[in-house]
């Protein structure tokens, strides 16, 4: 079950905003295998200015269109998150628009008791997941 983050700068529409967690989900579910309505997700908009991406040296060029994607899960191999990059890029320029070279995602792990899914119990050790 991933979790994830979307970051972006302010001035989307409502309807831009959903075709970008969308497309995000898809990948999710194609390329992760996250079951349909395993569907956790957070939007932040930030005010102009407050997103700093820099290159790397990689000689991207960035605009105010940026989008930072954060995905926390558990068990996907390196393949399966250079797939995950590969489609999250291709689908965000299909879908909503975004440059890839606006697009920076990264990719962490954690472990089944990292998680509570609520009512206070953790629902991956209980067995209720």
């Amino acid at each position: 079950m991933p979790f994830v983050r979307i970051d972006l700068v302010e001035g989307r529409t409502l309807e831009q905003i959903h075709a970008i967690a969308d497309a995000v989900q898809e990948c999710m579910e194609e390329v992760f295998a996250a079951p349909p309505r395993d569907r956790y997700q957070v939007v932040t908009e930030h005010k102009p200015g407050r997103i700093i991406l820099e290159d790397t040296g990689l000689g991207l060029e960035r605009t105010d269109g940026v989008v930072v994607i954060s995905v926390l899960q558990q068990g996907r191999s390196a393949e399966q998150k250079q797939a995950l990059y590969a489609a999250l890029a291709e689908r965000l320029e299909l879908k909503a628009g975004v440059r890839p070279e606006d697009l920076m995602v990264n990719v962490s792990e954690n472990t089944r008791a990292d998680w509570s899914f609520g009512m206070g119990r953790a629902q991956f050790l209980t067995g209720e997941l």
